[in-house]
């Protein structure tokens, strides 16, 4: 292994480094010093004042929802680039479109079961 090689890569590190903690350093000694006072530490949003709570609990469906567009979302990603290499990859074997066919069949069973347990219902439970 020849250390020359990752000589420039060292240099940026370096020079990364040195930038940040001179920026850093020189905020502090040039900077200006805030006061605090509780009415600076108070959340605002869009200047008017917070009212209610700040940290609200949310439905455990919310969090079933989120975590199934991921699910999608991905599933999606995976759709689209298999597509892209499907007309290539078929004249090898049918094998990639039986897989993709399984893929699409245990996304449905979850879809379905998710359907079934009532997850994409909005309404708000009191």
């Amino acid at each position: 292994m020849q250390l020359e090689n990752y000589l420039p890569i060292f240099l940026q590190v370096v020079i990364a480094v040195i930038f940040a903690a001179g920026a850093l350093i020189t905020s502090v000694l040039i900077g200006q010093k805030g006061r605090r006072s509780p009415l600076k530490d108070t959340p605002y949003e869009c200047g008017k004042p917070a009212i209610g709570v700040t940290n609200p609990r949310f439905s455990v469906k919310f969090y079933m929802i989120a975590m199934l567009f991921i699910l999608f979302d991905i599933e999606t990603v995976f759709i689209l680039t298999w597509g892209l290499i499907y007309r290539e990859a078929v004249l090898q074997g049918l094998g990639v479109l039986w897989g993709m066919i399984s893929f699409i069949i245990i996304l449905l069973i979850a879809f379905l079961y998710a359907y079934k347990r009532r997850v994409f219902e909005w309404v708000k439970e009191s």
